[in-house]
């Protein structure tokens, strides 16, 4: 598939202050990412943080998204360049990089996804740009991988006009989960105190003008459609995972 076009769409959606949504697979098999990838997502990211996913396993699994023309991303297991490095020289068209807490920590993994000029990502034939026959066609690629980070943590919310500020960054996405333990009220999502962190990122990346989005971990069309209104643009729908659990529940046959 042409990555560097299906990138250029959603870069437009997002400019245009447009949702972009994707999805999310944690269990490492090309069926279910062929099935996934036939769906009509913009994008889906790999889960190597919390998946049970292999740095070997992706070149399959990427394959199996591209198939259906939907581009492959993944979510890092850190933000680090070896970790930049590995799942775009797989063939990823863009990290998502977790826990990002700085500026500084923002630029590194920015430098660590794009060849020089524009970064200093390490040089070479890879699935990418099919071992060196597409070397010359990766090059603009190479240059500008999509790039969203995770804010998930006080740290985070303290430094978020800096990091908003760094070239190179197409979103951001709040990690309700690792937030809100961050705040010391792991999963309490009503909490004021949670309620407000949303806030203060949300205000800042509306300033910023960087677009800012979310996980809706379970399948709801009416909290998918909420929260677009509500202005969030990069949205991961739900989990392999959780698909196969919401359908596969055995149905209540009892009588009334």
């Amino acid at each position: 598939m042409d990555r560097l076009k299906k990138i250029d769409i959603i870069r437009e959606k997002l400019k245009d202050g447009r949702p972009s949504v994707g999805s999310w697979i944690q269990i490492p098999h090309t069926s279910i990412a062929e099935i996934m990838g036939n769906s009509g997502y913009d994008w889906i990211a790999l889960d190597l943080e919390h998946g049970s996913i292999s740095p070997h396993q992706l070149p399959d699994l990427f394959r199996s998204l591209e198939a259906g023309g939907t581009l492959p991303m993944a979510r890092l297991i850190s933000a680090n360049p070896d970790a930049c490095k590995q799942a775009l020289d797989a063939g990823a068209g863009g990290v998502i990089l977790p826990s990002i807490s700085s500026a500084d920590q923002l630029k590194v993994a920015v430098d660590s996804s794009r060849w020089p000029p524009a970064g200093k990502r390490g040089v070479g034939f890879s699935r990418a740009n099919l071992f060196g026959k597409n070397f010359d066609i990766y090059r603009s690629e190479a240059q500008a991988p999509l790039v969203v980070a995770m804010l998930e943590s006080v740290s985070a919310m303290n430094s978020i006009e800096d990091i908003l500020e760094v070239e190179g960054l197409d979103a951001v996405m709040i990690g309700p989960y690792d937030l809100s333990a961050s705040l010391g009220i792991t999963g309490e999502f009503l909490d004021d105190r949670f309620k407000n962190a949303m806030d203060t990122i949300k205000r800042a990346c509306v300033k910023a003008g960087t677009p800012y989005g979310l996980h809706v971990v379970h399948p709801s069309v009416q909290e998918l459609s909420q929260r677009v209104a509500e202005g969030y643009q990069f949205i991961a729908y739900s989990i392999d995972a959780v698909f196969l659990h919401e359908s596969s529940r055995i149905p209540d046959t009892s009588p009334e």
